[in-house]
């Protein structure tokens, strides 16, 4: 999920917005009138009003009883996944789409054991995906404390360690610059048998190493909070972090439309993996829900300039894998074939945020622009939420979500976040309600990220949102690749054959002219006699 959020208000605000009113749950932005839609194709016009939060929240009772009826969860590799996908294919087999399933091998990782004792007390720890397991009982040892201060890449290179004694010790160190893998990587190197890394921001830390392959640590995450106990306090600890390891099989769900260029594809995604811990049901149920239902409504054969290409990605839970090897499954044509990307991950959270991509890095925070495009894709948004009475933030292109390998090969991306772990500021209370300091989903990869665990009317928005976007691509690119709308282009053609014919005309007039066999001077022509 994205961690960076700062402001960006969006277009100017026509009309408050009523339109969008089903809910079971307080709005973080209550409506008070009634919206007007943007201008726009007529097929994004009326998919918005086909769409509705009704449909949408109906997918999610779906996953919610497919949850409760698999162990409670719907994680890659499990049962709960596996039925959930199936729900997605009939209902897109249904529409009439093109539907298939792209398979792979990936690494399961089940969590055994989670403990962190100081003096007796338990700290509340997350075991880090792919992270290496204590034996049973866990490791005792002092603290290595990693100084955190003017240096923005605490733990990042072997250097940090330069004057600390990490040897057979555990590393406490901060999150920043750089990824947890390389942070447990310079700890081993460092010497140190374990490592704790804490928040750099409020809230608690959940994280991967991204790959099983470079685990060379038992590493988990804490608190901010209390990663500056512990850094203060120093002395013995006792880590024990268990997972069960193994490689099973799982498949993300491809579905395509029937009409539209092959060449030129809208294509739009959604994980639709839980963690292991809960039934996911903002994570990502909401986001594969709202996705679902507009491709729907959309239909298998609508009458559009470009294919839509939509996506329910396996095991991001788990490092963005499903996602990741299908963009690597492309060949580079095939990739060229894909005009854009937009990425809809959690738009239903408690404690609603509404953020965009920073497609533009107008933000300058974080990992910087997207390839050319995203900056358009961005505004297809905040236009869309502005002028419906939504104003939006920006949220960096942090890697924390499946627009990550598209974006690494070119593709210009973008889409929505409601928020996750991260916590509401008082501004942004002002701006959209809901709590301040509070996290914008405090369930977030809990077992409480069920059916109650839902803002509807951002649900409901944020789906409008993506109907919008989506249908609007599907008419034109022209603003992303410079590919104009079917209609403009058998114009084009259109006048490009009269122009040809005129000068064919014009041509055949002139060598007839030349040869003396022009009839419009009235030139004599000889007859056979009678």
């Amino acid at each position: 999920m994205p961690k960076s959020q700062t402001l960006r208000v969006g277009a100017a605000i026509l009309v408050a917005t009523g339109a969008l009113a089903f809910t079971t749950i307080p709005s973080s932005a209550a409506p008070t009138a009634t919206a007007e839609l943007p201008d726009g194709p007529a097929l994004a016009r009326n998919l918005v009003k086909k769409v509705t939060g009704s449909g949408v929240n109906r997918h999610l009772i779906a996953l919610q009883r497919i949850a409760d009826q698999n162990g409670g969860i719907r994680a890659a590799g499990t049962p709960g996944h596996a039925k959930s996908a199936e729900y997605v294919e009939a209902k897109l087999k249904g529409a009439g789409f093109d539907v298939s399933r792209h398979e792979f091998d990936f690494t399961f990782t089940q969590t055994l054991a989670e403990k962190l004792t100081v003096a007796g007390a338990a700290v509340p720890i997350s075991i880090m995906t792919y992270s290496l397991s204590t034996p049973v009982g866990g490791i005792t040892a002092d603290l290595a404390v990693v100084p955190f201060g003017a240096d923005t890449t605490p733990g990042c290179e072997i250097a940090d360690y330069a004057g600390i004694v990490a040897t057979g010790k555990i590393a406490l160190v901060s999150r920043g610059g750089c990824t947890f893998a390389q942070k447990q990587t310079v700890a081993a190197e460092a010497g140190a048998v374990g490592a704790v890394i804490y928040n750099n921001t409020d809230g608690p830390l959940n994280g991967t190493l991204g790959d099983p392959l470079v685990a060379k640590l038992p590493t988990g995450g804490i608190t901010k909070a209390d990663g500056e106990a512990l850094a203060a306090m120093g002395g013995s600890v006792t880590l024990e972090l268990r997972a069960l390891r193994e490689e099973r099989k799982s498949y993300n769900v491809i579905a395509q439309t029937k009409t539209g260029r092959k060449d030129n594809v809208v294509m739009a995604g959604a994980h639709l993996d839980s963690v292991i811990q809960g039934p996911g049901i903002n994570d990502n149920g909401s986001g594969s829900a709202g996705l679902l239902e507009t491709a729907l409504q959309l239909g298998g054969s609508p009458r559009v300039s470009n294919a839509v290409r939509f996506a329910w990605w396996s095991a991001e839970e788990l490092g963005l894998i499903g996602s990741t090897k299908y963009v690597d499954s492309l060949t580079f044509e095939q990739q060229v074939d894909i005009a854009l990307y937009l990425n809809y991950d959690m738009i239903g959270s408690p404690n609603a945020a509404y953020f965009v991509y920073d497609g533009d890095d107008s933000d300058a925070v974080g990992a910087g622009a997207g390839p050319y495009g995203s900056a358009q894709i961005e505004k297809a948004f905040v236009d869309f939420l502005g002028a419906t009475g939504t104003p939006t933030q920006g949220t960096d292109f942090s890697g924390r979500s499946d627009y990550g390998r598209f974006i690494a090969v070119g593709i210009p991306a973008g889409g929505l976040f409601t928020g996750a772990e991260g916590i509401k500021t008082q501004a942004q209370a002002d701006l959209w309600g809901g709590q301040a300091n509070v996290a914008y989903d405090k369930c977030y990869h809990q077992k409480c990220d069920n059916l109650g665990n839902i803002d509807r009317v951002a649900l409901d928005r944020n789906s409008d949102a993506i109907a919008w976007v989506t249908a609007s691509y599907a008419v034109s690119t022209e603003e992303i690749n410079g590919i104009p709308p079917r209609v403009q282009r058998a114009e084009t053609r259109a006048a490009q054959t009269r122009m040809m014919r005129m000068q064919l005309a014009n041509e055949d007039a002139a060598a007839a002219k030349a040869a003396g066999t022009d009839t419009v001077g009235c030139i004599h022509v000889d007859r056979p006699a009678a």
